[in-house]
């Protein structure tokens, strides 16, 4: 998009409080990733409640060596083959000093790698610690990679939004506006025509790359809806497993607002506006309500023009470059003419 794009907030009215700063607990960490990297528990279950609340991981390499000061000791704790090794260098009485200083901090736990075997030390003051150590049978690299794709889905910057997120042909479309303006019955008649809800009313959103935004419904509504008049209605059961999805890439915003004779509409789709939310920006469209305006067919093809302009065709532009043309070859003088 064009420097020159018109940016338009959304109105902070929009946005619903954040959620309280997300963590993922040892727990969490290990039942959801178990499977994927063959996680074993060595000794028990000490600390499966406490807190991971970074999506960093670390190697106490370091601190092994005995300098703790900078030893971010909060997050989870990774001993590969370097540090195996180094604490096998070390004779009994200065291992044990060594492995008690840096098991004294409260680490949430530590994933041995390599199919290592820890060293009994390690064990007793683990258990001693309350912390607890798994093992797994891939390389440090690996483990750090799978994890850190996990965490950064926990810990990626998010807030929410008050409106209806669909699919339209492929197509993230994000539906906000005042409240009782139509949102939900603008999703619902999309909904009917074969396009499939995200969530509706409240839309928690992720950045989970540099321009990427996502979006996901509820837990708690999930996805289900409320129409004014009708009361609270089950999309999956209604509609069917295909009228529903899980999460969807927001693409473009649309606006929707009551009439307003005094502002000047977009006619034309020269000057592209957009919207930003968590400094990604966004296309946004703003359409206004008059009695008898198919507005489902206009998001349709709003979703249509947008999958276009992705593949370089922008017929707003050409429309102009093409008027444009014309009016000089008007104007221009024919040949042999005084």
């Amino acid at each position: 998009m064009d420097k020159n794009d018109n940016i338009e907030k959304i109105p902070q009215e929009y946005f619903i409080d954040a959620e309280p700063e997300p963590f993922v607990t040892v727990r969490d960490l290990y039942e959801r990733n178990r499977d994927r990297v063959s996680l074993e528990v060595i000794n028990n279950e000490a600390s499966f409640a406490r807190k991971i609340t970074e999506k960093e991981i670390h190697r106490p390499a370091l601190a092994l060596s005995g300098f703790v000061k900078v030893f971010t000791y909060w997050r989870i704790q990774i001993i590969g083959n370097t540090e195996i090794e180094y604490l096998k260098t070390l004779d009994s009485e200065k291992r044990y000093n060594v492995i008690s200083t840096v098991l004294g901090f409260e680490i949430p736990c530590i994933i041995i790698t390599s199919q290592n075997k820890p060293s009994k030390e390690l064990v007793d003051i683990a258990n001693q610690n309350k912390i607890t150590l798994f093992s797994t049978p891939f390389s440090t690299t690996t483990i750090v990679q799978y994890l850190s794709e996990y965490l950064e889905t926990i810990f990626a910057p998010q807030v929410i939004v008050h409106g209806s997120l669909v699919d339209v042909y492929g197509v993230g479309l994000l539906i906000t506006g005042r409240s009782a303006v139509g949102k939900s019955e603008l999703t619902l008649a999309l909904i009917e025509r074969g396009h499939q809800l995200v969530a509706d009313d409240v839309v928690h959103i992720k950045k989970t790359a540099t321009n990427v935004l996502q979006g996901s419904p509820n837990e708690v509504l999930n996805h289900h809806m409320e129409i004014r008049g009708l009361g609270i209605i089950d999309v999956r059961r209604m509609f069917g497993i295909r009228a529903i999805r899980g999460k969807k890439d927001i693409d473009v915003c649309i606006k929707l607002e009551k009439w307003n004779d005094e502002h000047e509409y977009e006619r034309i789709g020269v000057d592209d506006e957009t919207t930003e939310i968590l400094g990604v920006r966004i296309p946004l469209i703003v359409l206004p309500l008059l009695i008898g305006k198919n507005i489902t067919v206009i998001a349709e093809v709003a979703a249509m023009n947008h999958k276009l302009k992705q593949h370089g065709v922008n017929a707003a532009k050409e429309f102009d470059e093409n008027w444009i043309a014309s009016m000089k070859e008007k104007n221009e003088p024919k040949k042999g003419s005084a």
